[in-house]
């Protein structure tokens, strides 16, 4: 490999975790609030007392063997399917913010449906965003259905593939039949999250069972604190996060051998001067470096999060931290890179956000791309032709070659006169221009009013009480 990476862990290290890991679900083991899986991890041969669930080594091992290397997600206008495995990289969009930095005012307010319409049909314009997630959970629709009204719209917004969060696993069949309508099911991920440290809650395994069951691929992705829901170290809150993403991988591939599985490679450290969650410290990139590790290790593809920042603001450290965690991201050989414009540690959204985001992703695919060293990258011929003291300017090899090189859309490189003179515009002020644009101008994709009134229809055919029942376990 030519190109540029970074690892924590050698397999050696990441043969110790593992064993580590193994010891975890064999000793400790994990809370499983969910009957049906008890019942089928009991009988596969783990260990159940109440709620408590230990797992040996030789079920890991089977699950790891059953779990697929590598599938295809499709989009749902006849774009290039993605690979999922692992050595591919994809940048996505996140979910469930409760807020939006309003375009047109600036105001931060509540998310809402029409904004996660929008987003998508803003990131169906923007070519390096491979897949979108809603990036909100709206303030007008019921808290019972604010899975499957805003699937409904960014359908409505966009052909690319999606990662959801549905609130459980009754809505899957529905939410199957919507993207099928739209062109194609087999168009997006089920996300999923334990609830650490070491148990997984109803709805978490539930919808590890029915992805499973469905065939739709599921991506597992703990959410352990160093400090908090485990212990401050970055190699011991790896741990916990491995140990839930392996026993979930269990209990997905009991339920159906062979379903399409994701590892969720991320982990946090919370702030114990603000209590809050600090989604931009070098410890928590440490950690999702280290479970990509983890993850290539196993040969699963992996989940990670990048162009993400805890600002509050459209300011500096909003543009520093988006473009320090796309990079890290991408040096990590995540293959699914999530949370693309998230701000606020995960509780904003906004347009300029994901435009910039958008940029930065440029950036990174051309800093890693792989560096040849063939007959004509190496250019001798031009070396020698030129000489000492001449220059490239009007060599053919220049006009073919030159536009191969990282061209910034808003990252300014002109002289200071020219800049003055075109409105010295800062950075924030050329990406709100920009997105402002793109919502102004016709739309990329329109679905057929017919289609769009069908899917609404679907949505609010899901009846909120089972939902409710169902999700209380």
């Amino acid at each position: 490999m030519t190109g540029m990476f970074f690892s924590v862990w050698d397999e050696k290290a990441c043969q110790r975790v593992h064993d580590a890991t193994l010891e975890v679900l064999a000793e400790t083991g994990v809370d499983v609030l969910h009957d049906e899986a008890r019942e089928l991890l009991a009988s596969a041969g783990a260990r159940v007392e109440g709620t408590r669930v230990r797992i040996d080594s030789e079920l890991v091992d089977e699950a790891l063997a059953s779990a697929p290397r590598a599938f295809t997600l499709n989009s749902r206008g006849g774009g290039s399917p993605l690979a999922i495995r692992d050595g591919e990289r994809y940048f996505g969009t996140g979910s469930d913010c409760l807020f939006h930095r309003d375009l047109a005012t600036g105001e931060r307010r509540r998310v809402r449906n029409a904004d996660i319409e929008g987003m998508a049909a803003l990131c169906e314009k923007l070519p390096n965003i491979d897949f979108v997630m809603s990036m909100g959970l709206p303030d007008d629709v019921p808290m019972a259905l604010d899975d499957v009204v805003p699937f409904a719209a960014m359908l409505a917004g966009t052909r690319k593939p999606f990662i959801i969060t549905p609130r459980d696993g009754t809505v899957l069949p529905t939410i199957l039949e919507m993207a099928a309508l739209c062109g194609e099911a087999n168009s997006f991920v089920v996300y999923s999250m334990p609830a650490p440290p070491l148990r997984h809650d109803f709805v978490a395994v539930d919808k590890l069972v029915v992805c499973a069951r469905l065939g739709i691929p599921v991506l597992y992705g703990p959410a352990p604190h160093a400090g908090a829901s485990a212990p401050s170290s970055v190699a011991a809150v790896t741990i916990v996060g491995n140990a839930e993403v392996l026993s979930g991988l269990v209990i997905n591939q009991i339920a159906n051998p062979g379903a399409p599985f994701i590892y969720g490679a991320y982990v946090y450290a919370l702030s114990m001067r603000t209590s809050s969650e600090v989604y931009c410290s070098p410890e928590a990139y440490a950690g999702q470096f280290a479970q990509c590790d983890l993850a290539r290790f196993y040969g699963l593809p992996s989940f990670g999060y990048g162009g993400i920042t805890d600002s509050k603001m459209l300011d500096e450290q909003w543009s520093a931290e988006s473009a320090i965690t796309v990079i890290l991201s991408a040096l990590s050989r995540a293959t699914l890179i999530h949370d693309v414009g998230y701000m606020e540690s995960g509780m904003q959204s906004s347009y300029e956000s994901i435009v910039l985001g958008e940029e930065f992703i440029a950036y990174a695919r051309a800093l890693l791309r792989e560096v040849r060293v063939d007959d004509e990258a190496l250019a001798l011929d031009e070396i020698k032709a030129v000489g000492p003291g001449g220059n490239h300017l009007a060599r053919p090899y220049t006009r073919t070659h030159h536009r191969e090189f990282f061209d910034p859309k808003f990252l300014d490189k002109q002289v200071y006169d020219r800049w003055r003179n075109s409105g010295a515009l800062t950075l924030r002020d050329r990406v709100h221009e920009k997105a402002l644009a793109l919502t102004q101008e016709p739309r990329a994709f329109e679905l057929e009013p017919s289609v769009r009134q069908k899917l609404f229809e679907m949505a609010a055919k899901v009846r909120p009480e089972e939902r409710t029942a169902v999700s209380a376990g």
